[in-house]
């Protein structure tokens, strides 16, 4: 989970790289108000942000889910199935 309040979804990026890096970036830009007479104090972070994960080797990047709900990103990164021994019978002669 990932908190971007006032960012729209359009806003964030997602990608995966062939080395399973997955960088979330995006920028919450600000929005000017101006009011005459009154003083506004905000005490929001705005800007460029960038955050990378190291994926496990059994995430299955290619399954990876996102939604983008009340300023809350979710992702939901699956594991791939394992894959079970093959088992050969040897002919004896």
């Amino acid at each position: 989970h990932a908190e971007t309040a006032g960012m729209k979804k359009d806003d964030i990026k997602i990608s995966v790289n062939e080395d399973k890096l997955m960088t979330l970036r995006g920028e919450k830009k600000r929005v000017e108000k101006k009011e005459a007479g009154n003083f506004i104090r905000n005490e929001r972070v705005y800007g460029e942000f960038e955050r990378s994960f190291v994926l496990p080797d059994y995430a299955d990047v290619e399954k990876i889910e996102a939604k983008y709900e009340n300023g809350i990103l979710e992702l939901q990164i699956p594991k791939m199935e394992s894959v079970k021994p093959k088992e050969i019978n040897v002919e004896i002669r």
